[in-house]
């Protein structure tokens, strides 16, 4: 095994060919030997690269999930027809899976692992616990044995900030101190000394530029002992841990000590550090009453990409928050993307709070809380929050996580690239002769025949064109659904003579057509625009598999999951579903309106529209009492109490239903 300098990526274009029969019974075959035993296995592909890692309890029956294709998740067929081999590592139980199976990701970056979208090194803040005078620093190097991290911070500037602001709290020296360095180098190469560092370093050493201004503690001069010292490191690790009352209590009792022996200099010194840490506890937002020790982590996803946004809450105060890009998103299920940012993220901290909230149950919940506990050194469990304060901070994380999604799309131009590959992609699995700029697709909505109606959304440039949306009422009578009269009436109607030379449509016919539905509708289609004499790209998107009819194959072509073709066509479906379905409902909503006050004597056109111009929707009338409708004008007591019951009937007569 050997590190990689940059993550792997396996070619997805879909030109992959599956494996030979041969190739599936060797690896079959090689499973079929595979121990069955605790352990990680290591999919790899034809280069030998590896392109998935995962544990299992018993290695045997989990790889043969892969091979069999029993797995259930949209990513395994895909990932199968690139593999070619495989390693597997025996471990003693699951709980050293676990911890192997997240270092093996953080080595290799495979490619349908859950892991950070752009791989970078996030920064920590860091106290080098094993010095005889432990140093803090800002750091994105590897974790160093001997020295504890503290974040990660996704804010750089948020993470010297605090550096500085605690340093004028607390003395410590800091790593970047060329004093310092040189005590570390002195004392490392005269262990026997560090008993008696101050008194050899007040004869060799000299004193830096912070000890002269006080944020110093005069390590490098002798100036403070390591049991001092040592004193000034917890307090340190306490604020940076989140437990702010136990070093600021501390304090106070420094500070009432040399009040009381008469050193009003030292005591003002310890005051001002006081209102230091108050000043920085200020700026966190109090959450609970209680002081709870948690950390929530939200998560929005789009359809190949997602971000987290991990909220820090100690003593009831949320500390930190940091943002996260992930490189997957919909395209795997929302438990394997929480449980794979977990890993990754806590394998690097240790800073973890006494609880982590998700929003979803978790298969491995015990084995990752048990894995938890042992890093943090305390018990800590995994818990969904259904209500309450915890559930709204998720709701909160969740929006915060979706925010940085959107900052990271817009910087990066990531939904453009996109954008230009879904429709590059579109052009070759469609035939199309270029990339479909202009995309028109239809959906019907009915209810049994009735109030039937249909959409039509357009994306150009494979972005929602709202100016361009139309909506259509179906003037066919209906006795029941027909989607197939409705779909030729509507298409007949935009692509007739009239409204292709409207200029309030495109003047030219869309590059392509898609119709929400199978082969029928398809067909529907196909026949209507033949009678019209028009030569339109027609495909038709099916609800149940995703699949993509198309009318010169009888097979349906099915775009790769998580592909931007894919992605794209089901957001163009889906939006001509909801703008069909709003259409829909406000004429059924409307229809219903009008037909429940024309039930009432003495309600006639004029009362109706005072009616409805007094309340502004069927809702609120609904609402109202007997004496708020008396108060429309024009309306007397006794109407008033008659529309109130027939409007109580009718809500009892829709439960019925």
């Amino acid at each position: 095994m050997s590190d990689r300098d940059s993550p792997y990526v396996p070619d997805l274009s879909g030109a992959a060919p599956l494996p030979e029969e041969e190739g599936l019974a060797s690896i079959a075959e090689q499973v079929s030997r595979v121990p069955t035993e605790p352990g990680c296995y290591l999919w790899k592909d034809a280069a030998g690269g590896v392109i998935y890692v995962g544990k299992a309890k018993n290695l045997r029956a989990r790889m043969r999930q892969y091979v069999t294709l029993q797995d259930e998740r949209d990513k395994i067929p895909l990932m199968m027809q690139v593999v070619r081999g495989f390693d597997y590592v025996v471990v003693g139980n699951e709980h050293e899976a676990l911890v192997l199976e997240r270092n093996l990701i953080e080595q290799y970056h495979p490619y349908f692992n859950v892991d950070y979208k752009d791989d970078k090194s996030y920064p920590f803040i860091a106290i080098t616990e094993s010095d005889a005078y432990p140093a803090i620093k800002y750091t994105r190097e590897r974790h160093r044995k001997g020295t504890r991290y503290f974040g990660p911070y996704t804010d750089a500037k948020a993470a010297r900030e605090t550096i500085n602001q605690l340093r004028k709290a607390v003395p410590i020296c800091i790593g970047t101190c060329a004093e310092w360095k040189r005590v570390k180098r002195y004392l490392d190469s005269h262990p026997d000394d560090i008993a008696v560092a101050n008194l050899v370093l007040a004869e060799r050493g000299r004193p830096c530029f912070d000890s002269h201004v006080g944020r110093g503690p005069g390590a490098c001069c002798g100036a403070i002992t390591t049991a001092e010292y040592g004193r000034n490191v917890r307090q340190v690790e306490q604020f940076l841990e989140g437990r702010r009352s136990a070093i600021i209590g501390d304090l106070r009792e420094q500070m009432a000590e040399a009040a009381a022996e008469l050193e009003f200099e030292r005591a003002g010194r310890i005051k001002h550090r006081i209102e230091v840490l108050e000043g920085l506890d200020d700026r966190q937002q109090v959450v609970f009453s209680s002081d709870v020790s948690l950390d929530v982590v939200g998560f929005y996803r789009e359809e190949t990409i997602s971000a987290a946004c991990v909220f820090v809450v100690r003593e009831g105060r949320v500390i930190r928050s940091s943002e996260f890009v992930l490189n997957k998103g919909a395209d795997v299920s929302e438990t394997e993307l929480v449980e794979g940012f977990l890993k990754r993220y806590y394998g690097e901290t240790a800073d973890i709070g006494a609880e982590v909230d998700v929003a979803c149950d978790l298969p491995d919940a015990q084995l990752l809380s048990e894995w938890l506990s042992g890093r943090r050194g305390r018990a800590c469990h995994i818990h969904r929050p259904q209500r309450g304060e915890k559930s709204h901070l998720l709701s909160m994380a969740a929006d915060n996580a979706h925010h940085a999604l959107n900052r990271y799309m817009v910087r990066t131009g990531y939904a453009d690239d996109r954008t230009n590959q879904a429709l590059l992609q579109l052009e070759s699995a469609l035939a199309l002769d270029a990339p479909p700029m202009r995309i028109e697709c239809f959906d019907i909505s009915t209810l049994h025949g009735a109030f039937t109606v249909a959409s039509m959304v357009v994306f150009t440039n494979g972005m929602p064109d709202k100016g361009q949306y139309r909506r259509f009422k179906i003037r066919t009578e209906l006795d029941e659904a027909n989607d197939f009269v409705s779909m030729q009436e509507v298409l007949g109607r935009r692509y007739g003579p009239k409204n292709m030379a409207d200029t309030r449509f495109a003047a030219a016919p869309p590059d392509l057509l898609v119709v929400d539905g199978g082969k029928p509708q398809l067909t529907a289609a196909m026949q209507q625009l033949a009678q019209l004499g028009l030569d339109i790209p027609v495909c038709g998107l099916a609800k149940s598999d995703e699949e993509v009819f198309v009318p010169w194959d009888d097979t349906p072509v099915v775009l790769p999951s998580g592909s931007p073709s894919l992605y794209l066509i089901k957001q163009v479906r889906d939006e001509s579903h909801r703008f069909a379905i709003t259409f829909h409902r406000e004429l059924r909503t409307k229809a219903q309106s009008v037909s429940v006050l024309d039930e009432v004597d003495g309600v006639g056109p004029k009362r109706k529209r005072a009616i409805m111009r007094h309340f502004g929707s069927m809702r609120r009338l609904r609402a109202a009492s007997v004496d708020d409708i008396a108060q429309v004008k024009g309306v007397p007591e006794a109407v008033a109490q008659e529309v109130w019951r027939t409007l109580r009937a009718a809500e009892a007569e829709e439960a019925g239903e």
